[in-house]
């Protein structure tokens, strides 16, 4: 399955006030492994930014004045996320405001007619009922370092989106503190980690020959005691037939 992780930021709340996208970033997962493929890019949104958004996402107006139009770079986009999965935390604000920017320009579908769209958030919040699940809450639920985050960005926010949907959908984890208090919420964590996709293979290590043999000795000790030993079952079951 292919499928990319997106974010975006805005001028404002509400497309249907006239605001606007200014940021867009995504990452590509195919069969839940990240690519290294992704699509960034700032926009001008022809149009100011407000206040209350600039606080959150600290994108000026001057910054984006000379950043190209959404008409310049929207069948780029649109190429970019045709046919995947699109994995977004609280879908229907930047499905809203993407819809809205293919609509102002004709010719394009609506973003759920081409992709699947699988909200993080709605899942989040199934998962972890009553709890906070924005994405600073769900960093620290996973264990997902998210220090180098002061202010909200597309594509780092996607980055982090995506670590977050894999260790929250079934990623790899590691848990400890067996026989503890058994302590639970959103302050007990597990020590959660993501193997990188391009990680060295474990190395291998056979048993030597005497280890071998002192394996063999120890098995023969057992069958001389109790019987046939369930790891010489194990290693051929023709013999426990035979018993």
């Amino acid at each position: 399955m292919r499928q990319v992780v997106l974010d975006t930021e805005t001028t404002g709340i509400d497309p249907k006030q006239g605001h606007r996208i200014i940021e867009i970033g995504c990452v590509e997962m195919v069969g839940r492994k990240l690519t290294k493929r992704h699509f960034h890019v700032y926009i001008n949104p022809e149009r100011e930014v407000e206040e209350e958004a600039f606080n959150v996402h600290g994108i000026s107006n001057e910054f984006l004045l000379d950043k190209p139009k959404f008409a310049d770079v929207a069948q780029e986009f649109f190429d970019f996320i045709k046919g995947a999965e699109l994995v977004i935390h609280n879908a229907p604000f930047d499905v809203g405001h993407i819809d809205n920017e293919f609509s102002k320009l004709g010719g394009f579908p609506k973003v759920a007619d081409v992709c699947k769209v699988f909200d993080s958030l709605v899942y989040a919040r199934r998962k972890h009922p009553g709890q906070k699940n924005n994405l600073d809450a769900l960093c620290k639920r996973y264990g997902i370092d998210n220090s180098h985050r002061e202010l909200h960005g597309a594509l780092l926010d996607s980055e982090i989106l995506a670590d977050v949907y894999l260790l929250m959908t079934g990623g790899q984890i590691t848990i400890g503190g067996f026989g503890g208090d058994g302590d639970e919420g959103e302050e007990a964590r597990l020590a959660v980690r993501r193997l990188s996709s391009d990680r060295p293979k474990l190395k291998v290590i056979k048993a030597s020959e005497s280890e071998l043999e002192s394996h063999n000795e120890r098995l023969d000790l057992i069958d001389k005691k109790s019987g046939l030993s369930l790891w010489r079952k194990l290693e051929n079951p023709a013999l426990e037939q035979s018993e």
